[in-house]
């Protein structure tokens, strides 16, 4: 039976709900997957580093009611956050990078990405900005080392749109794509639909956890703009940074939009989109968008994210589902490493033959 150790870089809620996870899933996936999952080291700001080659109990890393530091009280553990040592010396065979995301450089996740494949690690990340930023690079180095660099919890959280649209629209043709891929701000444009002005609906939304102190990323379409430039880059063969990518946020939109919109049957979203131009180049724009009640987003509501896939030889393929959630961003790391799993053994038989 196949055991992966894993290492933790950041213990929020993904990486926590991963734990969770673990715990309570390990038999399942050891007879439905093939492996079990075996955490060896976590590092966190908050909570300090641990490192335990023979493992940590995952049950008590989530039930534990750590306060700041609170790690080095374990053995192993130390009440500072060293997210490099952890990296370069846990004997991990994935790093698990679930840290925040820096829109302008991607630091510090594409030094924990770099380090852990310059020491011969798997990567799997939920983090959009390494993977918006530095993904070639990174997938370039993963190459060189026989290791791989998984991301696909860094658009659409556990939907599969990337892996989706690789893997079984291969010789359809894309050509370019649309999507809903923000769950905050397309919440914040139901409840204006609702009847509540802007500021109101921002204030909702951070009551019920689905905006930050801070919703400028949402709101103004920064977060769709890096989701943007990961789907261009992967699914069209782009080049794009995310200054490239034209944003313009919901903000600016009035009830009296809102409502001119629905006497017109149609709908305000925020939508992140790329195409493919006749010479060749990717273009990619996020921008408010009214869409007739007919179109196949307009009826994406809530915290769910969707993406319209325009290819040549099937026309629209939309996949939805949710964009956001502790528990299913996790399951996009284990699908993550599902696939480096099924890679491995696809090798072994290759050798075997």
């Amino acid at each position: 039976m196949t055991v992966y150790n894993i290492a933790l870089i950041g213990f929020g809620g993904v990486n926590r709900a991963l734990a969770e996870l673990i715990a309570t899933r390990n038999p399942q996936w050891q007879r439905d997957l093939g492996f079990s999952l075996n955490i060896v080291a976590v590092s966190d700001l908050y909570l300090g580093s641990v490192i335990s080659p023979n493992g940590l109990d995952a049950k008590t890393l989530i039930e534990a009611n750590f306060t700041k530091g609170g790690f080095g009280q374990l053995s192993g553990g130390s009440a500072e956050a060293d997210n490099e040592t952890i990296i370069k010396t846990a004997p991990a065979d994935i790093i698990v990078e679930a840290t925040f995301t820096n829109p302008k450089d991607g630091e510090p996740a594409v030094s924990h990405c770099r380090w852990a494949l310059q020491t011969g690690k798997h990567v799997v990340t939920t983090n959009k900005g390494p993977v918006a930023i530095a993904a070639q690079e990174l997938k370039d180095l993963a190459k060189v080392n026989g290791l791989h660099f998984e991301y696909e919890g860094s658009v659409m959280s556990g939907t599969p749109v990337i892996r989706m649209a690789e893997k079984t629209l291969g010789g359809a043709e894309l050509k370019g794509f649309e999507g809903i891929l923000n769950g905050t701000s397309n919440f914040i444009l139901g409840r204006m639909e609702g009847g509540l002005d802007f500021a109101s609906a921002v204030k909702e939304a951070q009551e019920l956890g689905y905006a930050e102190a801070d919703p400028t990323a949402d709101v103004e379409g920064f977060d769709v703009r890096l989701k943007v430039v990961i789907l261009a880059n992967e699914l069209l063969g782009a080049k794009l940074r995310p200054e490239d990518v034209t944003c313009n946020g919901i903000s600016k939109l009035s009830l009296a939009d809102i409502e001119e919109a629905t006497q017109a049957k149609s709908r305000w979203k925020l939508i992140g989109s790329a195409v493919r131009n006749a010479d060749g180049r990717v273009s990619g724009n996020v921008s408010p968008k009214q869409l007739p009640l007919e179109h196949p987003l307009a009826g994406v509501n809530g915290a769910t994210n969707a993406v319209s896939l325009n290819t040549e030889l099937l026309g629209s393929v939309t996949i939805t589902g949710p964009g956001a959630g502790r528990i299913e961003t996790a399951y996009a790391l284990l699908s993550d490493i599902v696939a480096i799993h099924n890679a491995q053994a696809n090798d072994g038989k290759k050798d075997a033959a």
